[in-house]
């Protein structure tokens, strides 16, 4: 439901010399030296869907599609069984397990499983490893799964932090998304989340849908200010092989998003929050202060370390990253073996950790230290500077206005 990497979770670059680790077979945790020493987090993957969005290509299954093989139960027993052997495995290490610093409960649609499945899940976490005090706490939410009991449930579990699939405020842009919820149905949920006791609260806006207009986005934009959130996080839609959108395009029903239109919504929205004092920390996502940016994510763009737990879930920990197998009726097979159900691994070369480094802190508004570039990187960098695509502000690389828009091209030219 979300319109982020592994919701929630950034997969920098897909695996490049990957291990393969058949059932039964070694676990990647043995090959790990140590943690990285940053931020620890874990991520949970639900892969439940009442229905499938046409835009969607996440790892996510409606009750159909699964049929008898899988259920939240079934779903539920596995992830706690994984938790506990990930837990186990980590504590044979030399240095202790880190406390952890963020949970992110992402999909798929998380609220299906309700306000006591949601509390289950962040109890199924504490059972096996230990939060610290000021834990981040975030679950995605569809409008249309929630109440204000659902709310005040989360609350009162200890979550901290509602991440809401608002997409548009607009019913024909809906449509063509294939999204379920009535336009009003986001801002009334997060009113309720904060009536709840919410004080962190993001909504998610997709922009440059075929049929979408200036008017369209203004609207959304004019309903997110009105919800009083202190989080956006906005995306370009992107047409992803193999989803039901993208074949709607290759057979001509729908244009193909317009990349010089998605430049001109992205400096409207980012005009518009900015104004409302919603203020960019990278570059798909806004927030009130320092306080309301997601410290989930950051640790992904800042190298941090996670446990992703779940069908399909990536984990990143000390340079070694693995990722489980996709199919909930397959990755409960795999953990009752007692093993973690990773489908492969790999450990990154120093050249692949440099690449990342670069791909991901050029996006923050902090930006890249320089000194974490190569030689070729700072003459890269320099030519970047030239053409107006970043400033250097002391030590560090950041993005223009300008940039933002062609982020991918600096991190290109810094990379050759």
């Amino acid at each position: 439901m979300c319109a982020t990497g592994q919701t929630g979770e950034v997969t920098a670059s897909a695996p490049s010399s990957a291990h393969a680790t058949p059932a039964g077979s070694e676990s990647p945790v043995p090959t790990l030296r140590d943690f990285g020493g940053g931020a620890f987090g874990i991520y949970i993957h639900v892969p439940f869907c009442a229905t499938r969005c046409g835009y969607c290509d996440f790892n996510t299954y409606t009750a159909g599609e699964l049929g008898s093989s899988s259920s939240p139960q079934s779903w539920f027993e596995a992830l706690r069984g994984e938790l506990a052997t990930a837990a186990r495995e980590f504590e044979a290490l030399p240095s202790a397990v880190p406390r952890v610093e963020t949970v992110f409960v992402g999909g798929g649609t998380p609220s299906l499983l309700g306000g006591d499945g949601l509390a289950d899940v962040l109890d199924a976490v504490r059972a096996h490893f230990t939060l610290a005090a000021d834990a981040e706490v975030t679950t995605e939410s569809n409008p249309e799964s929630t109440s204000p009991a659902f709310f005040e449930r989360l609350r009162a579990a200890g979550y901290t932090r509602i991440s809401l699939g608002m997409q548009s405020a607009a019913a024909h842009v809906l449509k063509v998304l294939d999204r379920t919820h009535t336009p009003g149905r986001a801002v009334a949920a997060a009113r309720e989340a904060r009536a709840a006791g919410f004080d962190h609260v993001n909504l998610d806006l997709i922009y440059g849908t075929p049929g979408e207009t200036d008017a369209d986005l203004d609207a959304s934009l004019d309903a997110v200010l009105a919800a009083g959130v202190d989080h956006v996080s906005a995306y370009s839609l992107i047409v992803e092989d193999g989803t039901a959108l993208a074949r709607r395009v290759r057979r001509g029903e729908l244009p193909a998003p317009d990349e010089d239109v998605l430049a001109a919504r992205y400096e409207r929205l980012d005009a518009r929050l900015e104004q409302a004092g919603l203020h960019w920390y990278e570059v798909s996502n806004w927030a009130a202060d320092d306080t309301a940016r997601c410290r989930h994510n950051l640790g992904y763009w800042d190298g941090g370390d996670w446990l992703g737990a779940g069908p399909g879930a990536h984990s990143h920990v000390g340079g070694v990253r693995w990722w489980n197998v996709k199919h909930p009726a397959r990755y409960a097979e795999r953990v009752a073996t007692g093993a973690l159900p990773a489908a492969g691994w790999e450990q990154l070369t120093a050249e692949e950790r440099y690449t990342e480094r670069v791909m991901l802190t050029v996006r923050l508004r902090t930006g890249l230290p320089l000194d974490d570039l190569d030689a070729a990187g700072r003459v890269a960098a320099a030519r970047v500077i030239a053409d107006g695509l970043a400033e250097r502000r002391e030590d560090r690389l950041i993005l223009t206005d300008r940039g933002r828009l062609l982020a991918d091209a600096v991190v290109r030219t810094l990379l050759t």
